[in-house]
This record gives structure tokens, C-alpha cells and sequence, in this order.
């Protein structure tokens, strides 16, 4: 049976498209910056532009198909805006501003009006009403005893059953920036290595600043089963 398809647009290194395709989808990926690791299908374009003109894609500078409704050759379409306005470090610690958190709802609105499914994912700050959030630690991400927390949201035009959050207190780990921070010290007497962050995010293609953004791929794979479920679901009252 033919796969279905799924555009992940900003999909960075690849984290979530590799979900995607491990829950069942053929994947394609969108990202304004060359993405030379991404392990799929890749078009080098702006993703917020694509949206914009669904109709006939301008892209920068690879081109993709010029065909008209390119996106409804897309069962599903995903969408991880840009989330630095809206972390943690931003809110807590005064890191820069990089003045992209309109994008966020943007996209939704713009989802909305185009796609019969869809799927936006952004940091657990993020103003999302009804989005669930997903833990990588009920995923069992983590290492050296410590739990992978990485909370991030899903906001769907399909209902999503979501596990509750299950990381430790005190025993977490933070795999942003270069894993060199002061809770690594005061718990391993170490900072964490590449190594350790790319075995605890399930992730090994990626580099070390690839992957302080990426998306586990276990949440996207439990996620996409859902997707693909209700995509057949749907055939079957067609």
C-alpha cells in the first residue's frame, strides 16, 4: 500500500521527519537554511513563503516543483516555527530575541485554511491553546541516570492521546547550547558530551548544535501513528 505523505516544514536536521517516517510516513522536508544531514526528500526554501503561495512555491534556492496545489499532494502537513521567542532561555535568562515568534500562529491560521490535516509543534512556553505536550522521558530518553524532559507541544486538527509526563525531579537533562552547564556539574561532576546527547535524544546523524534544536524522533513517531491512523480512518467513510 502507498505510504502517505507528510511535508515537515522548518524541519531543521531532521529530528521529527525521522518520526514521521518511522510511524509510517514518506517524508519531505522544508527549511530556509541548507540542511546538509537532513536524511530525506529536502527542498532548500522558506517555509513561511510556501504557505503563503501554496499555489506555486517560490523557494531559495533549489527549486521545488512549480505545480500548481503542490502542497495537496500532502496527506499531512507539519510545522516546528521557530521557538527561541518563545523558550525558556528567552523568558528566564534574557537570551536574545530573535524576533520570529510571530510565525507561530501564522502558521496555524494559515494550516487551517489550507490543510485537511496538520500538525504544529513548538516549545512547552509557547501560547498554543489546546495543544498537549509530549516528555521524553516517557519515552525513556535520557542517560547517565538522568531523564530527557525536552517538553514540547503538538497542536493537531485531529484529537491526540498523549501519555502523562513521567521525568524525575532533580534527575533531568538539559541537551541545549553544549552541554555545558552548571546542573550537569553539580549532578555528574561533568558536562555531557556529544555522545551522551545524541544517545539520549535517540538521534545519531546530527551535530551538537543540530541537535540543542531537535525533535526527539519517539515523539513524532507517536505522534504520526495517530495521524496515519486517522488518515485511514477517514478513507473508510469516503
Amino acid at each position: 500500500m502507498k505510504k502517505p505523505r507528510l511535508l515537515d516544514l522548518f524541519c531543521g536536521a531532521g529530528g521529527a521527519s525521522m518520526g514521521y517516517y518511522r510511524a509510517g510516513f514518506e517524508v519531505v522536508g522544508v527549511d530556509i537554511n541548507p540542511q546538509p544531514n537532513y536524511p530525506f526528500e529536502f527542498y532548500h526554501a522558506d517555509a513561511m513563503e510556501t504557505l503563503s503561495n501554496f499555489e506555486e512555491v517560490p523557494v531559495i534556492p533549489t527549486p521545488v516543483p512549480h505545480t500548481a496545489h503542490w502542497l495537496t499532494r500532502f496527506d499531512v502537513i507539519a510545522a516546528s516555527p521557530p521557538c527561541q521567542d518563545h523558550s525558556r532561555l528567552s523568558k528566564c535568562y534574557g537570551a536574545p530575541v530573535h524576533g520570529t515568534g510571530y510565525m507561530l500562529h501564522e502558521v496555524i491560521e494559515k494550516l487551517r485554511k489550507i490543510a485537511p490535516c496538520w500538525i504544529v509543534e513548538n516549545v512547552e512556553q509557547a501560547d498554543m491553546p489546546g495543544a498537549v505536550t509530549l516528555c521524553g522521558a516517557t519515552f525513556g530518553l535520557g542517560v547517565s541516570g538522568l531523564d530527557l524532559p525536552r517538553h514540547r507541544k503538538f497542536l493537531s486538527n485531529i484529537p491526540l492521546l498523549v501519555p502523562p509526563c513521567s521525568h524525575r525531579k532533580g534527575k533531568t537533562l538539559g541537551v541545549y547550547g553544549n552541554g555545558t552547564n552548571k546542573w550537569h556539574r553539580e549532578k555528574l561532576g561533568r558536562n555531557i558530551t556529544a555522545a551522551e546527547t545524541r544517545k539520549a535524544m535517540q538521534i545519531d546523524w546530527m551535530t551538537r548544535k543540530e541537535l540543542s534544536q531537535a525533535i526527539p524522533p519517539a515523539y513524532t513517531e507517536f505522534i504520526g501513528k495517530q495521524l496515519i491512523a486517522c488518515l485511514e480512518a477517514r478513507r473508510k467513510t469516503v
